[in-house]
């Protein structure tokens, strides 16, 4: 396919209107079940994952927002909003969606707002509920919810009794919210959970979230699926109903995440992004998304593979908003099988390289931003100062 100044300008805007959240806790030293392997620059405080997240920002011109984790970025809650917001924009970067974390505490091993101990199940909401002042104090318009509840044995919980107390929390939080304030119920079909997981899959997060109010939406992770489920369909059909209210990038191997967007399948991540362009073009109106980033490597680079994802995501997303949709929409409606799968592949295959080189020029941005971070000297300067903190075991939540 090759660019004319319409299609370029076409290309323009669709760079102009991708804004990516990049995930605090991905710059800092995380692991696995089995172990963690330490980064000389991985962030040891909230200010130095900021400043990483900034230089993404800096070099991508596409990421200006944080996500952040209560208790590994706000420890003392809404007392620190100042310093964190006042660091933020230091960095170049504002505070994104609020995350509550109500799976580490020890009063969390059966579950939080599916325990059966009405105690916990309290303690959970009253943590969500403060989460909901921070995002009162920060001008944050999403709390993004993640539950690791449910059970590893048949009959150690009662499914439908968790459901129940689901709704009544959900419910609760929901009540609490103001202004332009929402929350997005993300769901996982597994781990830690293996038997049965509270929130498994789209569905239960659709009902949840529809029996909440307007204000709750549906969090699409691209790796929380089983091997072949169409998570375009998914979200065409959450489109359709006005219940999609974003996503957490990463790609899957098999039925979780953490590795880097676009890097097993490209093509179902441009899928994904068709249907939203699709959408847009039908309605004459794009959806309001919150694109989100939830990846945390221990063997690549942090901050080089946020770049990575950050503009793997703008070539996908780009593709997407090239495809012919009058056409497509024509050789649909007369079942003409090759062209309007020929649609999509035109697209995909398109080089969109030089647009983007194009679009980073005109906004002042380098033309590679991989290789200017790698010229800039930030990582070997990162390194140094953080190497001996990082070898001395500061906690990756710090």
């Amino acid at each position: 396919m090759t660019l004319n100044s319409e299609r370029t300008g076409v290309a323009f805007q669709a760079l102009d209107g991708l804004a990516i959240e990049l995930p605090s806790w991905g710059f800092a030293n995380t692991g696995t079940r089995f172990g963690k392997f330490i980064q000389p620059a991985g962030a040891t405080n909230t200010a130095e994952k900021f400043a990483d997240a900034g230089q993404v920002h800096a070099y991508t011109g596409c990421c200006p927002t944080v996500a952040v984790h209560v208790l590994w970025d706000f420890p003392r809650g809404v007392a620190d909003i100042p310093e964190v917001a006042q660091t933020a924009a230091a960095c170049g970067v504002g505070i994104g969606a609020i995350n509550p974390n109500v799976f580490q505490d020890q009063c969390y091993k059966h579950g939080s707002l599916g325990n059966p101990d009405p105690a916990v199940r309290q303690a959970a909401l009253s943590h969500i509920l403060d989460c909901v002042e921070i995002q009162n104090a920060s001008g944050s318009r999403d709390l993004s919810l993640w539950f690791a509840d449910g059970t590893n044995f048949p009959g150690s919980g009662s499914i439908r009794a968790r459901k129940q107390w689901f709704t009544e929390g959900l419910r609760a939080v929901h009540a609490a919210l103001t202004g332009n304030q929402r929350m997005l119920v993300e769901y996982k079909p597994f781990e830690p959970a293996f038997y049965h997981t509270d929130i498994a899959d789209w569905g239960m997060s659709f009902l949840l979230s529809k029996s909440c109010g307007p204000r709750a939406k549906v969090l699409v992770d691209t790796g929380h699926h089983y091997q072949a489920v169409n998570i375009e369909q998914i979200v065409a059909w959450l489109l359709s109903e006005d219940m999609l209210g974003g996503f957490h990038f990463n790609d899957r191997r098999y039925a979780d995440d953490d590795l880097t967007l676009g890097s097993i399948d490209p093509y179902q991540v441009f899928r994904i992004f068709h249907e939203i362009c699709y959408f847009t073009w039908e309605t004459g109106k794009a959806p309001d998304l919150a694109y989100m980033v939830d990846q945390s490597h221990n063997l690549k680079n942090k901050i080089e593979e946020m770049i990575q994802t950050a503009c793997t995501a703008q070539e996908l997303f780009l593709k997407a908003a090239l495809v012919d949709h009058a056409k497509l929409a024509a050789h649909q409606a007369k079942a003409d099988l090759v062209d309007a799968e020929e649609c999509l592949r035109e697209a995909f295959f398109t080089d969109v390289r030089p647009v983007l080189r194009e679009w980073r020029k005109a906004r002042g941005l380098a033309a590679e931003p991989l290789a200017a971070f790698r010229e800039s000297g930030y990582l070997a300067k990162a390194e140094a100062e953080r190497g001996a903190k990082n070898r001395g075991g500061v906690s990756s939540y710090a």
